[in-house]
């Protein structure tokens, strides 16, 4: 009990209650991407939610957000030439519509941001100027990912290269005993030396070398068949004067909400809390606000 009171203590002093000081600084501003070209995680509404949350409760960064444009076509089960044209015609419309959102990552918009979020983004997202994201990132802004950011553009070296891995696979869903690598870091340090997460999707990953990256948290056993090894889960890296921080976990509803209420809900809400502060530790790590 007296354990878990420390964490819980340390996970509210993290995360923040209070609003800025008179003449503080100016809040950082991030972007918030949730497109997907590939699977849609029904956790992105939620992690919309609890970022914004995030930025109001600290008070030192604001949040704007690139979100999925509605109205995503299906693909007809009749394949008849009529209906294929019809679904080839709003899929031009859609993507169009996407491509009009993801603006928000040309270089001359960017200038308007200290950072981005990618939250369970999936896929070959048509932003408008890959090489320029990049040399905006190395300028010494922040790159926050989160899950399925590492399921984003397959096809593109540069990203890999700079996220630090690549999605390979997962398993099924399972309970798992995080190991802390590093206890002083501000996305980690309320989490102790071990962090038990009662059920989560582990992704294991491809293109990842332990020697480019900071390792925050990692498994001691493969997620499903406990063969002993190092699985990492959440890491930091820098490109250039930019900042990286990733985190493989916000695959379920229940570790991003505190809401006890949550439908099969099988993480407990001092997980979740434990998760908005590894989180938001990771966020002012790559902003620059905690050192």
């Amino acid at each position: 009990m007296k354990t878990c009171l420390l964490m819980l203590a340390s996970i509210t002093l993290i995360c923040g209650c209070s609003t800025p000081s008179v003449g503080a600084e100016s809040p950082k501003k991030l972007l918030v991407v949730t497109t997907t070209a590939g699977f849609r995680h029904s956790s992105i509404p939620t992690a919309e939610k609890v970022i914004a949350q995030i930025a109001e409760r600290t008070g030192e960064f604001t949040v704007d957000f690139v979100r999925q444009p509605e109205g995503k076509p299906t693909a007809p089960k009749t394949p008849n030439e009529e209906a294929q044209a019809i679904f080839r015609e709003a899929q031009a419309k859609w993507e169009t519509q996407l491509k009009q959102a993801l603006l928000k990552l040309s270089p001359e918009s960017l200038k308007n941001y200290d950072g981005v979020i990618f939250a369970n983004t999936t896929g070959d997202l048509p932003i408008p100027d890959k090489e320029g994201f990049l040399a905006w990132l190395s300028s010494g802004k922040a790159f926050i990912g989160m899950h399925a950011a590492t399921d984003t553009f397959p096809n593109w070296p540069g990203y890999i290269d700079m996220i630090g891995g690549h999605f390979l696979r997962h398993g099924s869903q399972v309970g798992v005993d995080c190991c802390i690598e590093n206890t002083m870091h501000p996305a980690t340090t309320h989490l102790g030396k071990v962090w038990p997460i009662q059920q989560e999707e582990i992704y294991l990953f491809k293109n990842y070398d332990p020697a480019r990256v900071k390792e925050l948290i990692i498994l001691e056993k493969h997620p499903n068949d406990k063969t002993p090894g190092r699985y990492p889960i959440s890491w930091t890296r820098e490109m250039g004067k930019g900042k990286i921080f990733y985190t493989s976990l916000g695959h379920r509803e229940d570790i991003w909400d505190t809401d006890p209420t949550i439908k099969d809900r099988k993480n407990s809400v001092e997980i979740s809390q434990a998760y908005q502060a590894h989180i938001s530790g990771g966020i002012r790590w790559a902003l620059g606000l905690k050192n």
